[in-house]
């Protein structure tokens, strides 16, 4: 039986809480308002409605609130140029369609648009103009924040390597960034020491790398797009991901980097223009399948004794160099399963008498002539001489003198189905 006294106790308990509900207010907020003194009148659970216009002066959020601006983001918050225009503290607060901007510019000091410190558990930053901060949005160890459908700009008048980040996640389990236009920053999303987070549906431009990721596990990167950028997807030191249908375009350097990247699915992702396609570093255990790399100057380079990666069922189509393996082992590139499936690559000149959609003969990209190349890239004037046909016939006939390296033995004769290119391709602007 329950006590009179925890009766009593839980009745209070919940009247309290009903009590507080009933409290909640809407606020109207006049243009160039004192926003702390609002924030410092206002209860729990109350929603300050800004009105258009300019609100100088950083703000601190200490208790739980919302503070919302018109849907055209007309109402400004502008900082100093020192410190946090925005430094949230609270749990449970939200902040919607506002303009924030001039924060200082200090890295070490982690100024930011918004930051949202370890004890804003479940902060929501929805529907911003976040512009010409340090870091757009900091999450400082925030478990469960959500930042989404903002926009979100660095400062151009700072060199790339003196801005900060769209925004940098730390330590923040639970943490969610989707649906963002993030651009003219260092990194779009910078990720480190975090775990359970999700990046999905981004848009990144004009940035030194789009999702740049550190000993971040059992994470989700997903349906973003990355156009313009040195690298689209750095991912590293980092276990049991999910990267899967993203699009890396135009990117200067590389499309997708795995570094130490381990026990991961990469799939469905697309990569189009880059200097390396793929550049994959150490990184061992993964299942790289469903992709497709066109028009990179390397399709994939594979170094650094990577072990025990599943590379089937991907799209290697109008690479200068296909395949660049830095390493003397023979590996298989296909499932192998009995019906199993390997590659698509577009130089692969060969039959199908069956008709199994497969290849009769092993695509072998590494070759004496790939070697010769990969040191002196001049040697590419010499591709079509009879000399090189020479050694290319040998190596058909004599197996025996290729060098170790990559073998497909179940090539495939076109290439897989990849929904995200079908995506990639309808949205394309026209070059």
């Amino acid at each position: 039986m329950m006590s009179n006294a925890l009766k009593t106790a839980l009745w209070l308990a919940a009247a309290s809480g009903l009590c507080q509900a009933a409290a909640a207010a809407v606020i109207d907020v006049p243009a160039g308002s004192d926003l702390q003194q609002a924030v410092a009148r206002a209860r729990a659970g109350d929603t300050l409605r800004l009105a258009a216009g300019l609100y100088r002066g950083k703000l601190v959020i200490d208790k739980p609130l919302n503070i919302e601006g018109p849907p055209a983001r007309t109402a400004k918050i502008e900082g100093d140029r020192s410190g946090r225009t925005i430094e949230v503290t609270a749990p449970d607060v939200g902040l919607s369609r506002l303009t924030i901007t001039r924060s200082g510019l200090s890295l070490p000091a982690m100024d930011a648009g918004v930051f949202l410190s370890q004890s804003a558990e479940r902060a929501r930053v929805l529907h911003n103009d976040i512009l010409e901060n340090s870091v757009g949005v900091y999450i400082h160890g925030a478990a469960g924040a959500l930042v989404k459908s903002n926009r979100i700009v660095g400062d151009t008048k700072l060199r790339v390597n003196e801005r900060g980040n769209g925004v940098t996640v730390w330590n923040a389990p639970g943490a969610e960034v989707s649906d963002n236009d993030i651009s003219e920053g260092r990194d779009g999303i910078f990720s480190n020491t975090s775990t359970k987070n999700i990046y999905k549906n981004n848009r990144f431009t004009r940035l030194r790398y789009a999702v740049h990721y550190m000993y971040t596990n059992d994470s989700e990167v997903s349906g973003n797009v990355s156009d313009g950028n040195n690298i689209g997807y750095a991912i590293m030191f980092s276990e049991r991901l999910k990267i899967r249908n993203n699009i890396a375009a135009n990117s200067r350097d590389q499309g997708l980097m795995l570094n130490y990247a381990n026990h991961s699915d990469i799939s469905g992702n697309v990569v189009d223009k880059a200097e390396k396609c793929v550049f994959i570093y150490n990184a061992n255990y993964n299942t790289i399948s469903g992709n497709h790399f066109e028009n990179c100057g390397m399709g994939i380079h594979f170094t650094a004794a990577a072990e025990g990666n599943r590379i089937f069922n991907n799209a290697f189509i109008r690479n200068q160099s296909q395949v660049k393996y830095v390493g003397t082992r023979h590996i298989e590139w296909s499932d192998g399963e009995e019906n199993g499936r390997g590659n698509y690559w577009s130089d692969n000149s060969a039959f199908d008498l069956d008709g199994d959609g497969i290849a009769d003969t092993a695509y072998r990209p590494n070759g004496i002539i790939d070697q010769i190349v990969w040191r002196a890239p001049v040697a590419r004037l010499l591709m079509n001489s009879p000399a090189v046909s020479i050694v290319k016939w040998a190596q058909s006939q004599f197996p025996a003198i290729l060098p170790g390296g990559v073998a497909d033995s179940k090539p495939l004769m076109r290439p897989p189905k990849n929904p995200t290119l079908q995506q990639y391709r309808q949205h394309k602007e026209p070059q």
